[in-house]
């Protein structure tokens, strides 16, 4: 008496199913235990983690960056028209109802006037060049406080611990600041209310702090009159779209001569060097992705061509059954997929934790100097990195596609011969 198979009993049993039979013992735990799978495991945990960190640290560096330069000047600067490139602005006009204007558009968080004056600090012992800058928008410099208060009368300003340990100064102290002018030299005495340090060692060697009164009565101007007005957004996604709004708000704004009185620049415009070393960045994260991505890729080739070698008799009596190479393909590439599975779970487990750490404990720290900032900095891109893990299974998927042709290429009657 014969047996007749029939192919209408395997399609009957869903692919999921049978991979996690194969995956699974009867207690739960993982079959496949073998040093080769452990190492493609590893792999792809590896890979995972590595563009995780990547991509928390150089986003962190990014923002972080960008909240410092933008802390000095602002996202978007409306100016004079004839400025040269020193912190001695021409003044400007602005009348209540433009200001008011320029804090209406849409994604601006607000639209400030500064004045600057360059000058010159001076102990008994030393002194120190500066630019002396009053404004009444104290967000930025309030949280990098480090002892003392913001200036509250005309006489305090606040000045970088930088600048406090070069001319050994301590809040409370009084210091005298030179300003010199086309026909003489101004003196005036202040007293220091507080220090801040913001590790952006270019611009806290550099600036001073003060009431936007007292820069006015320094530079004698009345109270429509400043250097500036510097204009906050709430995303930099928007930056140049604001922008172009600005510009056409004040393009049409003339001076007597006939002269466009404003020019508006953004802090891309005029920090170009930090912006273009950020640019940078962006291509090591390329080459970093890549490189992990193939790495991650090959390490899941190598683990399936594992599983197939090692479930050869199993392939060749479900050929014999009547399973097709589709079908068989389809349980081993579910099998592939638990372990991307739980190799992308844990890169990010491993990812995430190593970022938190860094985030709330600051491990490893920076040169201020070199990189403007004290400890490498963090954030949590959630929207990249769930990018990132989308990406990371489908494009492991789509690479174990040519290897799992080698199921083909399995002849039940040669596994049946062998064996």
């Amino acid at each position: 008496m014969s047996i007749k198979y029939t192919t209408k009993i395997v399609p009957k049993i869903p692919e999921i199913a049978l991979a996690s039979r194969l995956y699974f013992s009867q207690r739960g735990q993982e079959r496949h235990a073998r040093p080769a799978v452990r190492v493609a495991l590893a792999g792809m945990i590896v890979g995972v983690m590595v563009m995780i960190v990547t991509i928390c640290v150089v986003v962190g560096f990014k923002q972080t960056i960008t909240q410092k330069v933008a802390g000095f000047g602002a996202h978007i600067q409306v100016v004079s028209f004839d400025n040269n490139s020193t912190y001695d602005l021409q003044p400007i006009e602005v009348s209540d109802s433009l200001l008011a204007q320029l804090g209406s558009y849409e994604h601006v968080v607000t639209a400030a006037p500064f004045i600057t004056k360059p000058g010159m600090l001076k102990t008994d012992s030393a002194f120190e060049g500066m630019v002396l800058k009053g404004t009444d928008y104290w967000d930025f410099f309030a949280s990098n406080v480090t002892e003392g208060a913001l200036p509250q009368s005309p006489q305090e300003i606040l000045i970088s611990t930088s600048i406090a340990s070069k001319l050994r100064l301590h809040c409370g102290d009084a210091v005298m600041a030179y300003f010199v002018d086309d026909t003489d030299v101004r003196a005036r005495r202040f007293r220091i209310s507080g220090l801040y340090n913001t590790g952006f060692t270019q611009n806290d060697d550099l600036f001073i702090l003060t009431t936007l009164n007292t820069a006015r009565r320094l530079q004698s101007w009345d109270e429509h009159t400043y250097s500036g007005v510097e204009i906050l957004v709430d995303n930099m996604r928007y930056l140049d779209e604001t922008a172009d709004k600005i510009y056409f708000a004040t393009v049409n704004h003339w001076d007597e001569d006939g002269y466009n009185v404003y020019y508006v620049q953004t802090l891309l415009e005029q920090n170009p060097a930090i912006f273009a070393w950020l640019d940078l960045l962006d291509m090591n994260v390329v080459v970093i992705l890549v490189l992990m991505l193939l790495v991650a890729g090959f390490s899941m080739v190598s683990g399936l061509i594992i599983l197939i070698l090692d479930s050869v008799q199993f392939i060749g009596i479900m050929k014999a059954l009547g399973a097709t190479n589709r079908f068989v393909r389809r349980v081993f590439l579910t099998q592939a997929a638990m372990l991307i599975g739980k190799g992308v779970l844990w890169g990010n487990v491993l990812g995430l934790g190593i970022a938190a750490v860094q985030y709330w404990c600051h491990v490893v720290p920076l040169e201020p100097a070199t990189y403007y900032v004290n400890t490498v900095p963090i954030a949590f891109a959630w929207d990249w990195l769930i990018v990132l893990n989308v990406m990371t299974i489908i494009l492991s998927m789509l690479i174990l596609l040519l290897p799992s042709l080698i199921i083909t290429r399995i002849s039940p009657s040669k596994v049946m011969h062998f064996e």
